[in-house]
């Protein structure tokens, strides 16, 4: 009978040393619990969240970098990037808009802020202005003159992946400008760059549990669960309105390219839960990047779509802004007329395109929005304040997975779909590759075939002498 009770026990003491997802699940109910019962020591540990997401932005511009060069250069055809990059373009403006819409039309069915009958001479607005540090978002012609590199150290410093992507996109053409022949030690170097940072990535995951407790410590401990009663509909609203986007999002996917996003989520909960966990999807772009080459992906498509859509592509952020701004002028009595609601849509679809990277953009977007309007006071923005961390998991989980259904319509529209190979990952019939140790070569690949295999030409993997 020991042997008998001792068995889960072991269990679950061997599914916490080989299982990523329970070891970050377990650290995101510890860390609720230590900000719950200490909230000063909770609040403490906002250190281990942010050590974490720096280092993983350090490595972030050079993966960018190498994956998009060694994708021109294989793809062989510069047009062939270019069509993608367009491809991408619609696709996000196409997501984005919806978005909005979609947000727009909930918060007039269920109107989170009606009834709150707020004056808006009691609120400071300094409270906003501290929190954007004073900043403001970029015109459509900064936006456009920042993407561009004044300095290729610069752009790896700043960790700009806009800038870095240019870079890369003109490395990438200079090399098939020149041939292997010309610089034949090139493309193997960058490879083999790449399989570094892959390594480097996969120790820096081995602290991501501690980086979940820390994180999730800090926002219970400094903003405790009283902010989820106080604006409990608006929370409800805005994170149903994420999961009915999202069934869109799987609809769309499962009609482009046949693969299901239910299997999707499954085969990267692990990136998932973390990146709900810290708050940031870039914690989990170099992991992302490497499952969804490993499920079929061509590596130009993936090292293109994926970091555009951070700048791009913000369907969470699209959905809360939309809400949040007839959230406003609900709370504070003004009636937005349907024109009102179309400039709304109009003017966040400009402002959500410089968000990524400006401290509080957010407020700042929903400043601009006010402003466009002219009947919402700007103060009235610090309504938001309580409850916009909380929106983070919302906002992080749905721009995250919009960004990978992204990359695999633009794929499948492009030709760079293995749709036999993503089938068989998102089932689980193939396992999902580890990271490239330290001492691969450039075939070490996730998406390249066993030690002492050749490939057919669809990637089946064929044992010497089989052929």
């Amino acid at each position: 009978m020991p042997h008998a009770t001792g068995n889960p026990v072991r269990r679950a003491g061997r599914l916490l040393r080989t299982s990523l997802f329970a070891q970050v699940l377990l650290a995101l109910l510890l860390g609720v619990l230590v900000g719950r019962l200490w909230p000063q020591a909770g609040t403490s540990l906002q250190p281990l969240g942010d050590g974490f997401v720096r280092l993983i932005k350090a490595v972030i511009s050079p993966l960018v970098f190498c994956v998009v060069v060694a994708g021109i250069t294989k793809a062989g055809d510069l047009k062939s990037f270019g069509r993608i990059g367009v491809k991408a373009l619609i696709w996000f403006e196409v997501a984005t808009s919806v978005a909005l819409v979609v947000g727009l039309l909930a918060g007039n069915v269920f109107a989170p802020g009606a009834g709150m009958h707020v004056d808006p001479a009691s609120l400071d607005k300094s409270a906003v202005d501290a929190k954007t540090g004073g900043g403001k978002l970029p015109s459509a012609a900064q936006f456009v003159l920042e993407a561009l590199p004044n300095s290729a150290v610069g752009a790896f410093a700043e960790n700009a992946l806009l800038q870095v992507l240019v870079l890369a996109c003109l490395v990438g053409a200079a090399l098939l400008h020149l041939g292997q022949r010309r610089v034949p030690q090139l493309l193997p170097l960058i490879e083999q760059a790449q399989d570094v940072v892959f390594t480097i990535v996969g120790y820096l995951m081995r602290l991501a549990p501690l980086a979940v407790f820390g994180a999730t410590a800090h926002l219970v401990g400094q903003y405790g669960l009283g902010a989820m009663a106080t604006y409990g509909k608006l929370i409800l609203v805005c994170y149903g309105v994420a999961l009915a986007f999202l069934v869109l999002l799987g609809l769309a996917l499962k009609a482009v390219t046949g693969l299901s996003l239910w299997k999707f989520v499954r085969y990267t909960r692990e990136e998932l839960l973390l990146a709900l966990g810290t708050g940031s999807s870039e914690t989990v772009m170099p992991r992302m990047m490497q499952k969804l080459r490993a499920a079929g992906c061509r590596d130009d498509a993936v090292g293109l779509v994926l970091p555009t859509g951070y700048s791009f592509n913000l369907d969470g952020a699209s959905i809360y802004l939309s809400i949040g701004t007839l959230f406003i002028a609900q709370a504070i009595g003004v009636h937005l007329s349907p024109g009102q609601q179309i400039t709304v849509v109009l003017v966040l679809m400009l402002t959500s395109k410089g968000m990524a990277g400006v401290p509080g953009s957010a407020f700042l977007a929903l400043s601009a929005t006010a402003s466009a309007l002219g009947v919402i006071p700007a103060a009235a923005v610090a309504l938001l304040l309580g409850v916009d961390r909380i929106m983070d998991s919302m906002r992080v989980a749905t721009n995250l997975l919009g960004n990978c259904v992204a990359v695999f319509a633009v794929s499948r529209w492009e030709g760079a779909l293995d749709r036999v190979t993503a089938k068989k990952v998102l089932a689980g019939e193939v396992p999902a590759a580890p990271a490239p140790q330290s001492d691969a070569g450039p075939a070490a690949r996730p998406d390249a075939a066993p030690a002492g295999r050749e490939e057919e030409p669809d990637g089946t993997p064929v044992a010497p002498g089989e052929k």
